[in-house]
């Protein structure tokens, strides 16, 4: 019986048929299509060394057509930053003395400055301190913080509210000058003291205020922590600690034996069975806010100080 021709055995495996096998032959309708198939794919992709070199051409005018622009807004961005610096300087040198005596004008001129990466403190022999006295402004006020910080340290261990030092150097500032100091004037002072060294550090305190430390090294995270706590009733103790931060009794009573130690606390055992750790800054500076009367707050200010 002959054989059909579905059933005729393929030439090169002998054992499918021609029609199953792998290797049979194309038809000439599928090889038309894998060869449209290809022409497409290579035409999708670019052909040769020419395509290549055509798209690193493209891209190497890209990229100097982009520096251009760059370099073309670089020197107008200067130029116009020259022309404000310019302004701002005119500006500065035509109302230096409302800088130096108005709070509010001065930290408006320093912002102004800021915009532009302009420090006026950044330098005592520049122009805006030679010039306007701006610098000069601030390295007097430093000097002046320095000799109140220094003057108190034996009393509150070297921390200090920034409200209790502004407070100081208005009453010593008052027999000799007439400029306002806003609490912004000695952020910034103390800021510029940090040069001379870890001696001069500002305390954050959880509702906005600071302390101002004025020794040497640097306070710990549950040092920091306790004295937030203490901000408003100006004292701590164990229990509190205990009750508001959660800590074992062996860490409260190293954090409060180093700030006793260092004068920043002093211990009350007199008033009831707890025993209570002072701020003096802190307490000073509470009376000063709940007295109607300065009487008080001045003769307690005396007689500690």
């Amino acid at each position: 019986m002959s054989e059909t021709a579905n059933e005729l055995p393929c030439a090169r495996c002998k054992t499918l048929t021609i029609y199953s096998c792998y290797y049979r032959p194309l038809t000439s309708l599928e090889a038309s299509y894998q060869e449209a198939i290809k022409l497409m794919a290579t035409r999708r992709r670019g052909v040769g060394v020419g395509v290549v070199q055509q798209k690193k051409d493209l891209q190497t005018k890209f990229q100097a057509k982009g520096a251009e622009l760059a370099s073309e807004q670089l020197n107008q961005f200067s130029q116009e930053l020259a022309i404000f610096q310019t302004k701002l300087e005119e500006f500065a040198h035509k109302h230096r003395d409302e800088i130096r005596r108005n709070a509010q004008f001065r930290r408006h001129f320093q912002d102004m400055c800021a915009s532009v990466g302009v420090d006026p403190l950044a330098s005592s022999k520049g122009f805006w301190a030679e010039k306007l006295g701006v610098g000069d402004f601030y390295y007097e006020l430093a000097v002046q913080i320095v000799e109140v910080c220094l003057s108190t340290n034996h009393i509150n261990g070297g921390v200090m509210t920034v409200e209790e030092l502004r407070n100081r150097l208005m009453r010593s500032r008052a027999r000799t000058r007439r400029d306002t100091v806003t609490i912004d004037d000695i952020l910034r002072a103390v800021d510029k003291l940090k040069v001379l060294g870890n001696g001069f550090e500002l305390i954050a305190l959880g509702s906005g205020r600071f302390l101002v430390q004025s020794v040497p090294g640097e306070l710990s995270m549950d040092d920091s922590r306790v004295l937030q706590l203490a901000e408003d009733a100006a004292y701590v103790t164990k229990e509190l600690i205990m009750d508001r931060l959660r800590w074992d009794e062996r860490r409260i009573d190293v954090v409060l034996e180093h700030l006793v130690k260092e004068g920043i606390a002093w211990v009350d055992n007199q008033s009831t069975d707890t025993i209570q750790y002072w701020i003096p800054s802190l307490f000073l500076q509470q009376r000063s806010h709940s007295s109607s009367s300065t009487s008080m707050s001045d003769s307690i200010a005396s007689a500690l100080y």
